[in-house]
């Protein structure tokens, strides 16, 4: 006989809040209290990391775990490295330096969040109060990026995908992506403003949570250039607790666990 329970990874932060935006983020999708939901973090938060999670819902008498990677693309080199930790082939020749989990359970390994339709809402929401006429204003969508093959490729795709979609649901008169890793977020810009001189510019951060990234790093990489930014991340809208829930929701029918 199997017992579910759910594992929710995300990164990690030194910043509390960081943190207790993700935990209310997975306490509020938790749809059984029959099935165990536990988050867990890749690094940094001691005592709560991966293993320590496995540990728990093992614990707790879980021998059939689902994993939800709770990053924002598919094209995060740390999504693949847990999958390799779990036992799955690498994407690429980048081998993860996790070594491999203990765990008794079988682990089904979920997907991050891409372009769902639904976080397409939740940005829009997100710089509704920078945008006076959309038809006149440009998109630029950042992420993290990654210099790495194949995970390039994906955050490029993932990033420009949710970018047109982005730009469709406002109406928008032009939109681009640019990453952080390389550098290329300026130069973006720039191109954006060089096509259309009176353009206004609102810059649309795809992080999970606000924090170094979203405060600092994308503020200093457009330093000196004329653009709109609020720096507000996915946390804490409540698309992302749906989210989480719909793929809960999905895995547990699938498995036979709800009819």
């Amino acid at each position: 006989m199997h017992t579910p329970g759910i594992l929710v990874v995300s990164h990690g932060s030194r910043e509390e809040n960081w943190i207790k935006l993700v935990d209310e983020a997975v306490n509020a999708a938790a749809i059984d209290a029959k099935v165990p939901v536990v988050s867990s973090f890749l690094e940094i938060v001691a005592g709560r990391l991966i293993q320590d999670g496995i540990d728990e819902l093992e614990r707790q008498g879980v021998n059939d775990i689902f994993v939800i990677p709770l990053f924002v693309s598919s094209g995060s080199t740390h999504v693949d490295e847990i999958g390799q930790a779990f036992g799955l082939p690498p994407l690429s020749k980048l081998e993860g330096d996790l070594g491999t989990f203990r765990v008794n359970a079988r682990v089904t390994y979920g997907k991050p969040i891409d372009d769902d339709p639904e976080i397409a809402e939740l940005l829009l929401a997100n710089i509704a109060e920078l945008s006076t006429d959309p038809a006149r204003e440009a998109l630029l969508v950042i992420g993290h990026g990654s210099k790495e093959p194949v995970f390039h490729e994906r955050w490029q795709a993932g990033l420009s995908g949710l970018a047109e979609r982005l730009r469709l649901l406002g109406g928008f008169g032009r939109a681009a992506s640019a990453m952080l890793l390389p550098d290329m977020a300026a130069d973006v810009l720039r191109m954006l403003q060089a096509e259309q001189r009176d353009r206004e510019v609102i810059v649309v951060p795809l992080f999970l949570s606000p924090g170094y990234f979203s405060n600092h790093v994308i503020p200093s990489r457009l330093q000196g250039l004329n653009y709109r930014y609020n720096g507000r991340a996915m946390l804490p809208h409540p698309a992302i607790p749906r989210w989480l829930k719909a793929q809960m929701t999905d895995w547990l029918r699938d498995s036979g666990y709800l009819t």
